[in-house]
């Protein structure tokens, strides 16, 4: 007979019980998945879109990480932020994704460690110089901050250590941490998605050729369908449209045209020189530049934008070979700041530009903005805390250099040079005559909210220099006289990658880790206190748990008590 109150049986039950329970608790968790992020800047939360991304995975990612070996403290935080960053990835994958950490420095010869380290440049990982003091020896090491994603057959290189090259190691670390997710599901998304967004790259105004634009061109060959095309017509539905320095007018028709493709909700990325100069003939003392006549003001006017007719020059600026004269017969060659030359690193709010590195400008013009209902315009490029603006025309003369530019002439500051503008577009042709050669009967007089028009007031920011010796492109934004390569390439691709496609991935780049460095000083001064309750108060409170729990089993079992 089973005797309902036993001890025995009621511990049984209580086991019965946990054990149903754990199982239950176990069959939920597996139909209702859920992760909780309990940090202040969310930094475990991955974005939607790249949820999206990782659960439609048909087949297995492969992504190998180069960074492993004996690393300094700043990049075990970024190794350490990788790992948890693919972990969030494999979960959300449904065990897609597949990962290991490598050491490039750990294979059995020199040779094999050479051939393996130039196979990683080959894939666009560029090697860093890491310097560390270690019981006050100076050790170096290279290392290889980025991975190599694969998928189907296809593989890709990615750089995870990114950021401003001005900004310290450890913020650099940090901007690195925060372009983690972006920089690996944008990779993803490039070798796994079938459909590609459609770029319509405009031609018939003498824009930048093939050659001038080659590195970029490659680059967007492998994210976007690309195709040629001219304004003679009606746009076919592009999802956006690039348009690099253009030199010659735009009729009224291709006006028209372009304008009923943003009216439709189009996308529109405008490079524009607003001044015609180069250093073709800047050797001359007398070299004066002006405006092109390209017939656009009065659209860009009407969409709540102007390009000023005038140059800017920057006390941040890149170098330019001078002869400064000669010693003997042979001539004598500086690099020298060349202030129509800016280095722009002073950059708006937005996803397009956070954590971007330098971009380098050529004849660069500065941009009003006016008034235009419905349309929200976001400045995303400015100059330094010293420049200036020079009215057309505008002598371009390297013999300028000899001339001293102080800070009270660079009197200006933080000139914008690129809008975004978003929102509700009122046609250029409302209430107007149109272009007699178009088909007016499917006329739209305002956009949708889709519509994006950016505007950079510098064409020359999309062309690569062509090596002189070999006619082959060099890479965007690679400067020859300095070896610099500057960020006008990335920014380029954050820029359409944000135009078409805004809601998706491009929303990663605004995640945000916070520094929190300790007080140094507080902690020398501290340092003694904080030993002694990190020591001392675990023990004391061990001792008072033991004293307090004797005495309650004393009272327990053998009745004793106090008056």
């Amino acid at each position: 007979m089973v005797d309902l109150n036993s001890t025995k049986l009621e511990d049984i039950l209580k086991l019965l019980i946990g054990i149903v329970l754990v199982v239950w608790i176990n069959m939920l968790s597996s139909m209702y998945f859920e992760r909780f992020d309990l940090t202040e800047e969310q930094r475990y939360t991955i974005k939607p879109a790249t949820k999206e991304l990782l659960k439609n995975l048909d087949d297995k990612v492969f992504i190998e990480v180069y960074l492993d070996g004996e690393l300094n403290a700043s990049f075990k935080r970024l190794q350490r932020s990788i790992r948890e960053t693919l972990d969030e990835f494999r979960v959300y994958s449904d065990n897609k994704i597949q990962f290991s950490f490598k050491d490039p420095g750990a294979a059995l010869n020199e040779k094999a460690r050479g051939e393996f380290m130039q196979g990683l440049i080959a894939r666009g990982i560029q090697p860093t110089n890491v310097i560390d003091e270690r019981d006050g020896q100076r050790l170096e090491k290279l290392i290889f901050p980025g991975a190599v994603v694969s998928y189907g057959g296809a593989e890709s290189g990615v750089m995870l250590l990114q950021g401003n090259k001005s900004s310290t190691a450890e913020e650099k670390i940090n901007q690195s941490i925060e372009g983690i997710e972006y920089a690996l599901a944008s990779t993803i998304q490039g070798l796994t998605k079938l459909e590609r967004k459609s770029l319509g790259i405009v031609r018939g105004h003498n824009e930048l050729d093939d050659l001038e634009m080659a590195s970029l061109l490659n680059e967007l060959n492998a994210n976007y369908s690309l195709s040629m095309i001219d304004l003679a017509t009606k746009v076919d539905p592009f999802d956006a449209l690039l348009i690099a320095k253009p030199k010659t007018a735009f009729t009224e028709s291709e006006k028209y045209y372009l304008d009923q493709y943003l009216m439709q909700g189009g996308k529109i990325f405008l490079l524009i020189d607003q001044i015609q100069a180069s250093m073709d003939s800047a050797s001359n003392v007398a070299n004066y530049s002006f405006p092109y006549q390209l017939n656009l003001d009065d659209q860009l006017f009407k969409y709540g934008i102007r390009i000023n007719n005038d140059l800017i020059q920057d006390n941040s600026a890149a170098s330019y070979p001078v002869n400064v004269g000669n010693m003997g017969d042979q001539p004598q060659i500086k690099l020298m700041k060349w202030w129509f030359f800016p280095l722009i690193n002073r950059f708006g709010d937005h996803v397009i530009t956070r954590n971007l590195d330098a971009v380098l400008g050529r004849f660069v013009s500065s941009i009003d903005t006016v008034k235009a209902v419905g349309v929200k315009k976001t400045p995303l490029l400015f100059t330094s805390d010293y420049s200036r603006t020079l009215t057309s025309p505008v002598n371009v003369s390297l013999q300028d250099l000899r001339k001293t530019v102080t800070p009270e002439m660079l009197n200006k500051q933080h000139i914008p040079i690129a809008y975004l503008l978003e929102g509700e577009f009122q046609s250029l042709y409302k209430n107007r005559f149109k272009p007699e050669s178009v088909n007016d009967d499917t006329f739209i007089e305002h956009s949708k909210e889709s519509a994006k028009l950016l505007v950079v007031s510098d064409g020359d920011l999309a062309r690569n220099d062509v090596n002189p010796r070999t006619g082959s492109p060099q890479a965007l934004g690679y400067d020859p006289f300095t070896r610099n390569t500057y960020a006008n390439q990335t920014f380029i691709l954050n820029a359409l990658n944000y135009l078409v496609d805004d809601k998706g991935l491009i929303t990663a780049r605004n995640k945000e880790i916070k520094i929190r460095p300790l007080d140094k000083v507080k902690i020398s001064n501290e340092r003694t206190k904080w030993q002694l309750i990190n020591l001392v108060i675990p023990i004391l409170l061990l001792i008072g748990y033991g004293v307090i729990r004797y005495y309650l089993r004393k009272r327990k079992y053998t009745g004793y008590k106090t008056d």
